[in-house]
């Protein structure tokens, strides 16, 4: 899963990655010029209206403020987009290069459907279990630390803090006038994330993290005038916000919050369901296919987990190879250190091997840290943060630590995969090495093929070299039935009528991952609807790919170009991909050596 730093799925769509784009080399056309000058100046907007999502990309300029959540501010965002949208339509697509054609494309379709989102008032639902304005203290992770003036723009976001709150709070009552309201199965794990920015010593408070140490070259009286402050404003503005916001959300909302789990419960839901299937998996697939598709893969990738039980020798029923997988002290690592350390030993086994596949290895480096343990209990097993796109800061691989004893041994190298490499970072690095792309292509985030390639990177491991033990080739099959459940589970929750334990049963049944792991998952799935769908769409449009790219090669098919012909797009739309990688078969077939980075 990538993402980045989890403050929130549903925070996430506040602070929408921004879609335009910085000015390349210079066009050959004066229409290419206007374009990307339109580009630079949707950047700088998106930046100007996200300082979140501007943090996270590394620039510093809006460091010291939040993403404004009023109902005013969120209109001009929305007004915003529609005008953008009306203003790149004026532009004349046939006088462009095809490399800005592909440009325009993907920026028209990216603002077409935050567009077609709009009626459905997502900000109503601000705070998700799986984070929000209770945990945005987890922005200190991606955010420099080095000189006195980094220190003070964090102070000035904990001032901004409560009118946040605030904001956060109208908000979610808006939601229960429009009767917009998330499932209270989810919201019931909420109270304790709260509670714990509720703290009666400021040291004990998250947002003082980033005040216990400092760089050498801060001087004594500033940093104890940094910490005085710090703790001022936890104790006399943030917490008796944060108290502002649990006697709302206890007493008020959460008893408000909906019995069901279906977004299709919701005014318009089905249609919405719809569309997020659409701009998950950047298909045409409605849900009847999705969930058919799933039933098949899950009865395949059953057959190939038969075939492990009977090679290990385990006598019994595919069910209790799965429960003495989750179950048998030897899978599992004793300490959360230990498990830590076996994160980065793989990482470090997989990193000699990644030759065999690739030809170009990213530049850029990356690195393993644990999830914060404030939302560890409530999150995934792993999840990739990437890198600035200035270079200041590494690519990291979060993994969980929380409950050692639910984190098997044998998911670890698939997970790594995913996660790391060559899976999320390679993606990642890659596109910010893309020559003279736009700024929204190097960073661009298309789910299909972000995490269709995650999955993709876990099968790699067999090419590597690294499913050798017959235990993590489950693994790796653990993980890809993981992706073809949802497929099932989603459509399943969101369209077909199934509960909450129907899908916790149906992913048991069929997966051997731990409950915890299988009830965080579940719940994921309820919290995002249409998410998970992408992962194993994705992953069959690239493996067919790669199969018809062989078959139309045959002995002059070299997997290293291959992966690389995948990554040098950047992240598009699967259609996207599909064409570029026939243009590549093509050129392979005439002789003609690698292609272009732009498609």
């Amino acid at each position: 899963m990538l993402p980045m730093l989890r403050i929130s799925v549903l925070w996430s769509l506040l602070v929408v990655a921004t879609l335009a784009a910085v000015p390349a080399a210079a066009q050959p056309s004066d229409e290419g010029a206007r374009l990307h000058a339109f580009f630079a100046e949707e950047w700088e907007r998106g930046l100007r209206e996200n300082p979140v999502s501007a943090s996270f990309d590394g620039d510093r300029r809006y460091n010291d403020r939040w993403t404004d959540l009023s109902p005013a501010a969120i209109s001009a965002r929305e007004a915003a987009d529609r005008a953008a949208l009306a203003k790149l339509m004026d532009f004349h697509r046939e006088r462009l290069t095809v490399a800005d054609q592909l440009n325009y494309d993907t920026y028209r379709w990216q603002l077409e459907q935050s567009i077609a989102r709009q009626p459905f008032r997502e900000y109503l639902q601000p705070i998700g279990h799986q984070g929000g304005i209770q945990t945005v203290d987890g922005l200190v992770e991606v955010l420099r630390f080095a000189e006195p003036a980094d220190y003070r723009d964090w102070l000035a976001r904990m001032r901004a803090l409560p009118a946040l709150i605030d904001q956060t709070i109208g908000l979610m009552r808006e939601g229960v006038k429009q009767r917009n309201l998330p499932p209270r199965v989810l919201m019931q794990r909420v109270p304790g994330q709260i509670a714990a920015q509720i703290v009666d010593d400021p040291e004990r408070s998250p947002f003082y993290r980033a005040f216990r140490t400092f760089p050498a070259g801060i001087p004594e009286t500033e940093r104890a005038s940094l910490q005085t402050e710090a703790r001022r404003l936890i104790a006399g503005d943030i917490v008796p916000a944060y108290r502002r916001l649990q006697r709302y959300f206890n007493e008020d909302y959460l008893p408000k919050t909906r019995t069901g789990i279906a977004v299709s419960d919701l005014p318009g839901g089905r249609a919405y369901y719809d569309l997020l299937a659409a701009y998950y998996t950047t298909t045409d697939l409605d849900a009847e296919r999705i969930h058919a598709i799933g039933l098949k893969e899950v009865a395949r990738i059953r057959a190939e987990m038969e075939k492990v039980k009977a090679e290990v020798g385990f006598e019994g029923s595919l069910s209790a190879f799965f429960a003495h997988l989750r179950s048998d002290p030897k899978y599992f690592h004793a300490s959360p250190q230990a498990l830590l350390d076996a994160y980065r030993a793989i990482s470090k086994r997989i990193d000699p091997e990644l030759v065999k596949v690739f030809r170009t290895i990213p530049r850029m480096p990356y690195g393993v840290r644990p999830i914060p343990d404030a939302i560890a209990p409530d999150t995934t097993t792993a999840y990739y943060q990437q890198g600035a796109s200035d270079g200041s800061r590494a690519g990291y691989y979060y993994v969980n630590l929380y409950k050692p004893e639910a984190r098997p041994i044998w998911e670890m190298m698939p997970l790594s995969l995913h996660e790391a490499v060559p899976g999320h970072h390679f993606q990642f690095a890659r596109g910010l090495e893309l020559p003279d792309a736009p700024m929204f292509r190097k960073t661009a985030y298309f789910v299909a093929y972000g995490e269709g390639w995650g999955l993709y990177a876990e099968q790699l491991g067999y090419d590597m070299g690294l499913y050798q033990d017959p235990y993590d080739r489950m693994g790796q099959l653990a993980y890809e039935m993981w992706r073809a459940v949802r497929l099932v589970v989603d459509t399943g929750m969101h369209v077909k009528g199934w509960d909450r334990q129907r899908a916790i049963d149906y992913f048991k049944d069929n997966a051997p991952k731990t409950e915890q792991d299988i009830v965080n998952e579940i719940d994921r799935y309820i919290g995002t609807p249409g998410q998970a769908l992408a992962y194993k769409i994705g992953q069959m449009k690239i493996s067919e790919l790669r199969d018809r790219a062989a078959a139309a090669l045959g002995a002059d098919f070299d997997l290293r170009d291959f992966n690389d012909a995948v990554l040098e797009t950047g992240s598009v739309p699967l259609q996207t991909l599909e064409r570029h990688i026939d243009r590549w078969i093509a050129g392979r077939k005439a002789g003609q050596g690698p292609t272009p980075s732009q498609p």
